[in-house]
């Protein structure tokens, strides 16, 4: 029969196991082990805060999407407002799939540089930090996740979206897991995971963030987060920064008209739309010039479309097909090719959107639907195009003296074979092939015209086909 030990008094503990060789030896210091995690475990968390300072104002940022310098942008211009306006802290709600390195980067060295601590929560539930978010996450002053969010997945992809070559993959590679495991220890976090999130991709649960020392606390809410990191106290070069959870407030950070046009602006799909509609704006100020606002709007939406191409991952091939399609449609509208050099146009255009902006993590390229329908759009336009120009081949011109052959006027005067005609109510010069009898009053019919002069028939002579046209 075995005899409780309570407290774990020495001479219950066999003490001499732990020196005796063997498995029995093994299991001992196994044990010991585990029974000393068991005890850290459960130990109350340390109150860093016995005494609570005064009430904390905290900035509250919302940053979701893709990283871009959109992004970049709201996380500088709140911190300069949590400094200027003498904020205690900037809460970071983070929900993102990753983004640009450069951006990242960026808010990287913003957070780092920051003079009052950035408390990254990432939230609401469902929310998720992967591939980009995972570094900011590490680079936070406190980070904190809320339930049923996910964190990781942070390896680097090329533009086109595919693994890079061996070569620059080790480059690439080996310089974000240093930067991130330097981000990660600075913080007092699980540098270990934070280098395989890069290393081999790995993505965990909040639930599992917490227990391996990835983030700090798992938050319901803002305010949840706020409550429970005040009896610890947020962690600064100076000293801990203590604050009465109670008397802590949230103030919402708009960020304005700029970041959201922004915003919009670095979209794949309103970059590639305003590429189009740019180059639309732009072939018709050229083929009827005189329109003006055609090629104001035109030239505006190409520049715009110019700077978020310069900015997200685009494809140099991309933008040449789509420049080469146009090339190709412009000839057909002046060579005759039955329709070849259109159809080869729509062909290079569908191409080139295809590839225009390659998908990234955190960044979709052109979605597929808008493609299509851009396409078949441009195909009406051209399919109308090409009918109108046939018609008009086709149709006898009506203008100048060729729209008065066939027309009947009124004799004048005459005199054998000359003399002057009445027609739309001008007076022209009148001769006759043959000698004639025309009388004042009597209807003529031209049948040739030349200079200022008509060539004319009886009205009751018989119609010659094809009259000549002379000018």
């Amino acid at each position: 029969m075995s005899i409780p030990c309570p407290l774990l008094p020495a001479s219950c503990f066999p003490w001499n196991t732990l020196r005796r060789p063997g498995p029995g030896g093994v299991r001992a210091w196994v044990a010991l082990f585990v029974l000393a995690a068991a005890l850290i475990a459960g130990a109350p968390p340390q109150r860093a805060c016995a005494e609570t300072a005064k009430e904390l104002r905290v900035l509250h940022a919302v940053v979701r999407g893709p990283i871009t310098p959109a992004s970049e942008q709201l996380l500088t211009h709140a911190l300069e407002r949590a400094e200027g306006q003498g904020y205690g802290a900037l809460l970071l709600e983070l929900d993102t799939p990753g983004g640009l390195v450069t951006s990242m980067r960026g808010m990287v060295s913003s957070i780092l540089g920051a003079r009052v601590p950035v408390l990254l929560w990432v939230g609401p539930s469902g929310a998720r930090a992967t591939s980009a978010g995972v570094f900011l996450v590490a680079a936070a002053h406190v980070a904190a996740m809320s339930p049923q969010s996910t964190i990781g997945a942070a390896s680097p992809v090329d533009m086109g979206g595919k693994d890079v070559d061996a070569t620059m993959a080790a480059k690439i590679k080996n310089d974000l897991m240093s930067y991130v495991r330097g981000l990660a220890a600075s913080r007092g976090r699980n540098a270990q995971w934070y280098q395989d999130a890069v290393d081999a991709a790995v993505s965990i649960t909040a639930q599992e963030a917490v227990m391996s020392g990835v983030v700090e606390f798992l938050a319901e809410s803002p305010q949840d987060l706020l409550i429970q990191l005040a009896p610890r106290g947020i962690a600064m070069p100076d000293g801990t920064l203590c604050f009465d959870a109670q008397a802590a407030t949230l103030d919402a950070y708009d960020p304005g008209l700029r970041h959201r046009m922004l915003s919009w602006l670095l979209d794949p799909q309103i970059a590639y739309l305003l590429l189009l509609g740019g180059i639309a704006g732009l072939f018709f100020e050229f083929t009827t010039p005189g329109a003006i606002l055609p090629g104001v709007l035109g030239g505006l939406s190409l520049l715009l479309a110019l700077y978020a191409l310069s900015i997200l991952p685009t494809s140099t091939a991309g933008i040449l097909l789509i420049l080469f399609a146009v090339v190709l449609f412009v000839l057909e509208i002046f060579v005759t090719s039955f329709g070849m050099l259109a159809v080869a146009g729509l062909v290079s255009l569908f191409l080139g959107s295809l590839i225009l902006i390659a998908p990234t993590p955190g960044l979709e390229g052109v979605p597929l639907t808008t493609i299509i329908l851009t396409v078949g759009a441009v195909t009406a336009i051209m399919s109308l195009c090409l009918v109108l120009i046939t018609r008009a081949q086709r149709r006898q011109s009506m203008h100048g003296l060729a729209a008065m052959l066939g027309m009947t006027g009124r004799i004048t005067t005459w005199n054998g074979q000359d003399g002057t005609i009445r027609l739309r109510g001008e007076t022209w010069r009148a001769v006759s092939p043959g000698p004639a009898a025309f009388q004042p009053g009597d209807e003529a019919r031209v049948t040739a015209a030349r200079g200022l002069t008509l060539t004319v028939e009886p009205q009751d002579a018989p119609a010659q086909p094809a009259a000549k046209k002379e000018t």
